[in-house]
């Protein structure tokens, strides 16, 4: 039963962005994590090492056929900003829950990882875009300075090592 509790928490958690995109007609990245071929995950942030690894735990087919649309609110009300930062958390968040259910920690690691930091870039690029204070926009060039390498130096990790654990 706890496996059960633990299993539909975790589809929740996943298909909520989705949901919430598609109610909100944001489109974007965020907009085609449902309804295609019945999968409600869009890992193409991801190296395909890890892609393959999510793939091979079977949580994409732990998603197929599950509605959750309705499962939280749209983003009416919000402006273009707040908007902006949503979608850049529905895009990270899908991809780094999914790396949880890697086996290889190792693996999950690297994966989850990148996912995190290509979110944390994405909500830096939202600050420069949108942000008055200067103080912050220096922090989040510095994010995007800092965490594209590391991305390529994980990518390059998972390219070499995955499917060799």
């Amino acid at each position: 039963m706890r496996k059960f509790k633990s299993a539909a928490i975790f589809v929740a958690l996943l298909a909520a962005p989705a949901a919430l995109a598609q109610e909100s007609g944001t489109g974007g990245q965020a907009g085609h994590m449902a309804g295609q071929g019945g999968s409600m995950t869009d890992l193409s942030i991801l190296p395909q090492g890890c892609q393959d690894a999510i793939q091979q735990s079977g949580m994409p087919g732990m998603m197929q056929g599950m509605d959750m649309s309705g499962m939280m609110g749209g983003m009416e009300g919000m402006d273009e900003a707040q908007q902006a930062s949503m979608q850049a958390m529905m895009k990270m968040n899908v991809p780094m829950m999914a790396t949880h259910t890697i086996k290889d920690p190792d693996l999950a690691f690297h994966c989850g990882m990148i996912a995190h930091h290509a979110g944390a870039i994405a909500m830096a690029e939202v600050e420069l875009k949108y942000g008055d204070d200067e103080e912050s926009k220096a922090m989040a060039q510095k994010i995007i300075d800092a965490q594209g390498p590391e991305i390529e130096e994980m990518t390059a990790w998972v390219e070499k090592n995955a499917g060799q654990q």
